[in-house]
């Protein structure tokens, strides 16, 4: 036996006696990864804006009380307000125990919530394509660049740029829980793992079967208590695959799927912060639908994945999940039920994630794949190019002038002065949404809330207007005052001081000015 021989076996007894082959990370675990550095640095670079107050303000008040929290922007008792979530709570019981505040939570949360998302997205494509390593690969970029040349600034959308300001909002932790529900739904449709290719038995029809159905039925309805306008996507999706999957309708079968449901809704009507019922209600406006076309067409590339897998099966449920998303879209728009309008992003990943999996098909490619290859590949381009690239090169390197994430101002400068749970008067846009962020409460909630009556908030409104207003007098001001407990008034540049305020404090960045009022 030769020396090469000998050589070679020993290397390969080595190999075993240290456990086996060595680990290698596969294609997702490296450019997931990577994706989730750079996206969490891109996130903390950008001041936080939007909804990010009002998240911070619900840590705030938990953070003060866990069991009896208050309005999140007002000094009103909090019950039923639907920001009372139990991923709110998971960061109220974190604020009490580090010290952190609201808006510390929140930058931290967005990291966390980009891991669950990645970790979903990997797992439900697994379930799809198991053995296409790359196709994980592909679906997270379909889903963060096949959107539309205009970009769209909502809570719930999974484009670049969206995301450097949605990453801590807790619809981005609802949408990773969402892909680990439909992983899992699916494995128990199809009866299998649906990790490695290899179908199994999920168990016997015992209590072991029956607490895995609940299990799954209970993360359904945590995501219905974290974001109601996921939920009714992740129920739809949820149809979609067992009704794609799922090929033997016995009773016992029957039985697993309305235990998995009524646990889901157990969950949430046992939740004791708030009604689910209540937070589903539709208050929305028709904004989300503008400019649909210019937002997602980049999204329609995938469709000729979704019409290949049709051919293949009707019952495909990247089909099914695509239709029933489209018919609840357009019911919520012929309907005027715009708070419908809240799938639209998820509406989005059955052609994202069909054309990720039919390109992930190993080679040679048939004419017919290049092309896709190639229209997919093109609209990834413009697409990053158009609407997405200013998320990841900041503005002092951009060399063409990209689409960059909103600047809000900070009001750290006025949160200095006022204690938390003291009154504010203020109807600034930016200063209404975020100023509570600090634990301030305001005169006059920016946002509506079932846990204030739609009717006392109005009346809470026009009161700021007519103390605002400069026809107002010192004797109706000093009354509204008082009947809201007004210590602070954060006036914009254009609105005068009133005589009985004094001045404390100004922003150089937008010329704000904060005056105490009363004593």
């Amino acid at each position: 036996m030769s020396a090469d021989v000998l050589l070679r076996r020993a290397v390969r007894g080595a190999t075993a006696l240290r456990g086996g082959a060595s680990w290698r990370p596969t294609p997702y675990q490296v450019f997931g990864g990577l994706f989730w550095l750079v996206m969490s640095l891109a996130y903390w670079r950008v001041p936080l804006c939007c909804d990010a107050g009002q998240h911070a303000a619900v840590v705030e008040r938990l953070r003060a009380s866990l069991l009896h929290p208050r309005h999140p922007t007002a000094d009103l008792p909090g019950a039923g307000s639907p920001y009372y979530s139990p991923y709110a709570l998971a960061q109220g019981v974190f604020a009490r125990l580090t010290g952190l505040g609201g808006w510390e939570v929140v930058r931290l949360a967005g990291p966390l919530n980009l891991l669950v998302l990645l970790t979903g997205i990997a797992r439900f494509v697994r379930v799809l394509a198991p053995r296409r390593p790359w196709a994980p690969v592909l679906a997270l970029i379909a889903t963060t660049l096949l959107w539309g040349t205009e970009s769209a600034w909502w809570s719930g959308f999974l484009g670049l740029l969206p995301m450097t300001g949605n990453l801590g909002d807790p619809s981005t932790f609802a949408i990773g829980l969402t892909f680990w529900a439909w992983a899992l739904t699916a494995t128990r449709a199809r009866g299998g793992s649906g990790g490695g290719g290899r179908v199994r038995y999920v168990g016997p029809s015992g209590l072991r079967s029956f607490s895995g159905y609940a299990g799954v039925g209970a993360l359904y309805g945590l995501i219905l208590l974290v974001h109601p306008a996921t939920a009714l996507a992740a129920v739809l999706g949820a149809v979609a695959v067992v009704a794609g999957w799922q090929r033997r309708w016995r009773a016992a079968v029957v039985g697993r799927w309305a235990l998995a449901g009524m646990t889901a809704l157990l969950v949430a009507y046992c939740w004791p912060y708030f009604d689910a019922r209540a937070a589903s209600g539709d208050s929305a406006s028709d904004a989300l639908y503008e400019g649909m076309p210019g937002h997602f067409w980049l999204a329609l590339t995938g469709v000729p994945a979704l019409w290949l897998r049709a051919r293949r099966s009707a019952r495909d449920p990247l089909v099914l999940m695509f239709a029933l998303d489209c018919a609840a879209v357009a019911y919520g728009w012929v309907g005027g039920h715009y708070a419908v309008g809240g799938i639209l992003g998820l509406t989005l990943v059955a052609p994202q994630f069909a054309l990720a999996v039919e390109l992930a098909a190993p080679p040679p490619w048939p004419l017919w794949r290049r092309g896709l290859g190639a229209v997919a590949a093109t609209g990834a381009c413009v697409g990053l190019l158009t609407a997405q690239a200013g998320a990841v090169v900041p503005r002092s390197l951009d060399p063409v002038g990209f689409a960059q994430p909103p600047r809000w101002p900070t009001y750290a400068w006025a949160a200095r002065y006022i204690r938390p749970g003291e009154a504010v008067i203020a109807d600034g846009y930016y200063a209404v949404r975020l100023i509570p962020g600090h634990g301030v409460d305001l005169a006059a909630p920016a946002l509506r809330d079932p846990a204030l009556d739609e009717a006392e908030r109005q009346r809470r409104l026009a009161a700021v207007r007519a103390y605002l207003a400069p026809a107002s007098t010192r004797a109706s001001r000093t009354a509204v005052a008082h009947r809201y407990h007004v210590r602070w008034l954060l006036l914009t540049p254009r609105q005068r001081v009133p005589e009985e305020a004094v001045v404390v404090a100004w922003s150089r960045e937008t010329g704000e000015v904060l005056a105490r009022v009363g004593r």
